[in-house]
């Protein structure tokens, strides 16, 4: 133990020493997670919306008001023609464009129905989508007035209080997000990126560094043992990850008031293992490339699949089959559920059982893969 506390010792003093590798550590994760926190959201806003009325009439201008009163929608112009107004959207001067036929009203008063012509710059397949959710929830709302009124116009005489039209109303509860904040669904995420990428990065890149200045070679002469040098090597960047965590943690409480509903104990027990994970996977890479600069390739490639693959942008349930299976052995994907389910469910250890055991399988093989890897020459 006196050797291994005295590479601990020093792997410390090597860190400390390093001014290019301080900032690095300490103060960009904490600028990413806020920047990153503020910029990672699906929630589209300020869409530039256009329209052409071409019948102009009460139910066309109440209509329109409904989009002026959104806090999504932000009315760019009235184009008098289709054509003025495609073009518009060519130049990028508008995202929705709405078109209300001739005859709207006297349709609706005639027919009960009409229709609504509606186009989209759908070149963000997702923003369009999400926009698109919007229009619809503000024409069903109309609608909902327009029926109302329709029946006025046809039964002025007998609309009584038991004449009323009936509607069927929901009252949604929303769990573990009240405020449907879209930074409560996303910090937890994106704190996992950072914990995974400056641990990996940090402790690939550190040991390759010892083969590039030689000091390595120097080490792997003396009767240190291999377990000794490797503990002692990859405790200190076990530590750093547990200190992000925290660092992390009091971020998203102070600055993005994230709920914690679960115990922070079990959070710090299922990162300490998954910070072995990565530590594994840096040294294996380091044990199979000669310089920084092919370290940082290799785990950079590796963290971009993770990252994708994770759930954190996109639903696992939507992606291929097959790229559903390989997601199961992604540990990314696993520490970003357990800190969603404790941050904001409160689950337990029984809960996240599934998630801890195959987290403490990866750190065992992988671990055990880089300590075969790791040739030492006595």
């Amino acid at each position: 133990m006196k050797i291994i506390g005295y590479i601990i010792q020093k792997e410390f003093k090597q860190i400390f020493r390093n001014k290019a590798m301080l900032p690095i550590i300490f103060i960009l994760p904490i600028i990413q997670l806020i920047i990153l926190s503020n910029a990672a959201t699906f929630d589209i806003k300020n869409i530039k919306f256009s329209y052409v009325d071409h019948d102009k009439t009460s139910f066309s201008r109440e209509l329109i008001d409904k989009f002026r009163a959104s806090t999504y929608f932000n009315i760019i112009a009235e184009y008098p023609s289709e054509k003025i107004a495609n073009k518009a959207m060519l130049q990028g001067e508008v995202d929705v464009i709405l078109e209300i036929p001739q005859y709207f009203e006297r349709n609706l008063l005639k027919d009960k129905k009409s229709d609504l012509f509606v186009i989209i710059n759908a070149i963000d397949g997702a923003a369009a989508g999400v926009e698109n959710v919007y229009i619809n929830q503000v024409v069903q709302s109309f609608n909902k007035n327009a029926q109302a009124d329709l029946l006025l116009h046809t039964f002025p005489m007998t609309m009584g209080v038991n004449n009323q039209p009936k509607n069927i109303t929901s009252i949604p509860s929303f769990w573990y997000n009240k405020t449907l904040n879209y930074k409560t669904f996303m910090v937890p995420g994106i704190l996992v990126i950072l914990v995974t990428m400056i641990t990996l990065f940090l402790s690939g890149m550190n040991i390759v560094r010892e083969k590039e200045i030689g000091t390595l070679e120097q080490m792997n002469v003396t009767p240190i043992k291999k377990h000794q040098f490797i503990i002692g090597k990859l405790f200190p960047f076990w530590v750093l990850g547990m200190i992000l965590l925290t660092v992390g943690l009091i971020i998203a409480r102070i600055i993005f008031n994230v709920p914690m509903v679960g115990s922070l104990a079990l959070m710090y027990l299922y990162t300490s293992i998954y910070i072995l994970v990565i530590l594994g996977i840096g040294l294996f890479i380091s044990n199979f490339t000669d310089t920084q600069q092919q370290a940082m390739f290799i785990a950079w490639f590796f963290v971009v699949i993770f990252i994708l693959m994770s759930g954190l942008f996109t639903p696992i349930e939507s992606m291929p089959q097959w790229a559903q299976f390989l997601t199961e052995f992604n540990p990314v994907k696993y520490y970003v559920e357990v800190m969603r389910m404790v941050m904001l469910k409160g689950s337990s250890l029984v809960d996240i059982l599934p998630q801890f055991g195959k987290t403490a399988l990866y750190a065992f093989i992988m671990n055990g893969l880089a300590v075969w890897s790791y040739k030492k020459s006595s």
